[in-house]
């Protein structure tokens, strides 16, 4: 899934911090065992952005837009025309 790929290179990176099964970002444990901590990031997506655009600014690659906000509204727009 997306959340576990932004998991796992998050981990990489050294911008998820993994003790034993407990996972936590900027100081904050945000769940035991990763099955968690996935759906931890699809219950929280903006932590999940935050997590992969810091990912990709570590890697050198540009971040992403802010998608999921942009997109609502203009859905909404759209389907009211």
């Amino acid at each position: 899934s997306r959340e576990g790929e932004i998991i796992d290179l998050g981990v990489q990176a050294g911008i998820v911090d993994k003790a034993g099964a407990w996972y936590s970002y900027d100081g904050t444990r945000i769940g035991q065992g990763k099955d968690n901590v996935r759906e931890y990031l699809k219950e929280h997506p903006e932590m999940a952005f935050e997590i992969e655009n810091r990912v990709r600014e570590k890697l050198g690659v540009a971040p992403q837009q802010a998608a999921v906000a942009s997109q609502a509204p203009g859905a909404a727009a759209e389907a009211g025309e």
